[in-house]
Formats: C-alpha cells, structure tokens, sequence
C-alpha cells in the first residue's frame, strides 16, 4: 500500500513537470511574434518611364491579289511555281479549251446564218420600196418586208454579240498574270476541275512593301515618341530600315486576340524580301509613373497589390496598385501609390496586415 502512494505520488510529479515545461515552450514561441519583422524597404518615387516596343513581323507586299479563271474547267497546264515571278502578261495556267471552242464555232455558224437572212430580207425590203414607189405592191407587203428586214438585222446584231462572247470565253481559258510579282500561293494542281472565279495562285504585286505585325490593343493606348518605326532585318541585323504605320486593322483576331499593324516600309532594302522576319521597334512618349523591384509586387483579391508602411507606427497594409506594364526586374505603376509612400521590397511573404516592422535606419529615405 505504501509503495503504490509513492507511485502515485511520482507519476503526479512528473505530469506537473511537464505540463511546466509545456507553458514554458509557449511562452517562449510566443516571444518572438511580438517582435518586429524585419523588412527590406522603398520610398516610392516617380521616375521618367518611356517604354520600347519591340515585335517580330513579316514583310510583305501592299497589295495582294488572287488570280482565277473567268470560266470554269480542267486544268491542263499549270506553268509557274510558288516563289517565282511573273510578268504582266506571263501565262501562268491554261484550261482544256474543247467547251469553249465549240461554243465558239456554233456562234461563227449563227452569225453566218444571221447573215444570210439578213442578205435576203434586205433585198426582198428594197424591191417592196421600188414597188410601192410604183403602185404595184400593197403597203400591207411593204411593212412586212421592212418588219423582217429590220428583225434579221437585230438577229445578226445578237449572233455577233455571242460571238465576241465566245472568243471571249475561249481566251479566258488562259490565265495570265496580269500584273508583275511573285506568286506566294498555289490553290489547283494539273487535271483538277475548277469553277469560274475560284482561286488558283496569288500574287504578291511589285512595288512598295509593308512589314506586317500582330499587336496587342493595349499598345495602341499610349502614343509614340516619333511617328517613324526602325525595322532590323533578324538573319541580318545589320539591314535596317524605317517605316511608318500606314493601316490597322479595326478588328481583333478572335484565334491570337491581336490586332494587325501594317508599316509601311521607306526605300526597303533588297535584303528585305518577301516573307523575311523584321523586328519593329517604337519608343512611346515619357511618362511620370513609379517604377518598383519586382520583389516588392503581391496579391491581394486576386489583384496586384504592395505592401505599404505607416512612417509613424511601421505597420504594414496591403494595397491594391494598378500596373502600367512588366519589365526585367521592374514593375511599372500607374497607381495606387503616392510618391514619398513606402513599399515593403523584401520579406513580404511573412507579412500579415497591421503588423510592425522593422528596417535599417536610412532604408526609406
């Protein structure tokens, strides 16, 4: 009976020591939570802020076109290539002519025809008038003989017009390339059977050249510095250029979300041809905006956000900026902060609102 007092006894001391010992830990973890957190901080300052654009294009010609036959049929030639270029009056494809040939010969034949009937209903016209003239015809006659005179003229009228219809059909079944360029395309092989007006090449027409870019709208937001774009050429930066916008698209492609930009490109060099990448750049007019490391940059509601610091008690809140855009290592601000304010630019992932800080003397200065 003694003995299980003395166990009893000693199992309670060793409890209470560790229940000492616990509050103890705690206190001791909770010691450094009342401590300042020490920061690294920034005075917000406005800074002048020109930003550069700089895009990949592609120069192409000003004006595009597509070349198609006027009738439908069976290709039976087709005699340039992509890449290759062509003189205004270079044929480029031919059709199977045999429809058209023999729409042709059945208009030679009716205008022959017409003219038969014509030859007769005129001299039958011109004895009716010497006729009359004489008393020896009716005037009855005299009408239906001028009646079909003038109606086989008519008819020789239309067989004539179907006539140069057909010639024209028939010519029509040779593709010419109509203007001087480049064909960049080729929509029909040799024995395919095409419709009238369905593309077969396209052309890129010679003389002046744009460099084409897809931009976001957002650029389109600030205005540039100087009107006139440099252009580099990328296999050769040596081969530079400069150009001016001359048309944007007032849509947006639903596939990139962009908006295409055409510059005009002032005297391109031979370097510079069809299809080669150019990089475009601009510089935008300066702005007075805050500029902070990117380390100072987080998120509050889903929104960007810094941490900011009371110069007279150091607690920090977080605050909502809205940015004007991303650069290496800097965030650019267009508001949200105040020059003079200061921004937590390091430790601000173990920051919790109205908490008090801490940082070097001179840091916010």
């Amino acid at each position: 009976m003694a003995c299980s007092r003395q166990w009893h006894r000693l199992v309670g001391y060793t409890a209470m020591l560790a229940v000492t010992s616990l509050t103890a830990c705690q206190q001791q973890t909770s010691r450094p939570e009342n401590s300042p957190v020490v920061v690294q901080v920034e005075t917000a300052r406005l800074t002048d802020y020109a930003p550069v654009v700089r895009l990949t294009g592609e120069v192409r010609a000003q004006v595009e076109s597509d070349l198609s036959f006027r009738v439908g049929g069976r290709i039976t030639e087709r005699l340039v290539n992509v890449g290759d270029h062509v003189t205004a009056d270079q044929v480029v494809a031919r059709l199977d002519p045999q429809q058209q040939q023999a729409t042709l010969t059945a208009a030679e034949a009716a205008v022959q025809s017409a003219q038969a009937v014509l030859r007769e209903a005129t001299s039958t016209y011109e004895r009716q008038k010497a006729l009359l003239v004489q008393g020896y015809t009716t005037k009855r006659e005299h009408d239906q003989a001028q009646e079909a005179f003038r109606t086989a003229q008519a008819t020789l009228d239309t067989a004539r017009a179907q006539l140069g219809t057909a010639r024209d059909h028939l010519s029509d079944t040779v593709l010419r390339a109509g203007v001087s360029g480049v064909i960049t395309a080729r929509k029909a092989e040799t024995g395919q059977v095409v419709q009238a007006a369905q593309t077969i090449f396209s052309i890129a027409q010679d003389g002046p050249r744009d460099a084409v870019f897809n931009v976001y709208e957002s650029i389109f937001t600030c205005e540039l510095a100087d009107p006139a774009i440099a252009l580099t050429l990328v296999s050769d930066p040596a081969v530079t250029a400069t150009g001016s916008v001359r048309e944007i698209s007032p849509t947006v492609d639903r596939a990139t979300g962009t908006v295409r930009a055409k510059v005009a490109i002032k005297h391109p060099p031979a370097a510079m041809t069809l299809g080669a990448a150019v990089v475009g750049e601009g510089r935008f007019q300066t702005r007075k905006l805050v500029v902070i490391p990117w380390s100072a940059l987080s998120s509050g509601n889903g929104r960007p956000a810094v941490w900011t610091v009371d110069p007279q008690t150091k607690a920090v809140s977080l605050r909502s900026i809205t940015v004007d855009g991303y650069e290496t290592g800097k965030v650019v601000v267009r508001g949200g902060l105040q020059p003079g304010e200061i921004i937590v630019t390091g430790g601000a992932q173990f920051l919790r609102p109205d908490q008090v800080v801490a940082f070097p003397e001179g840091a916010a200065s």
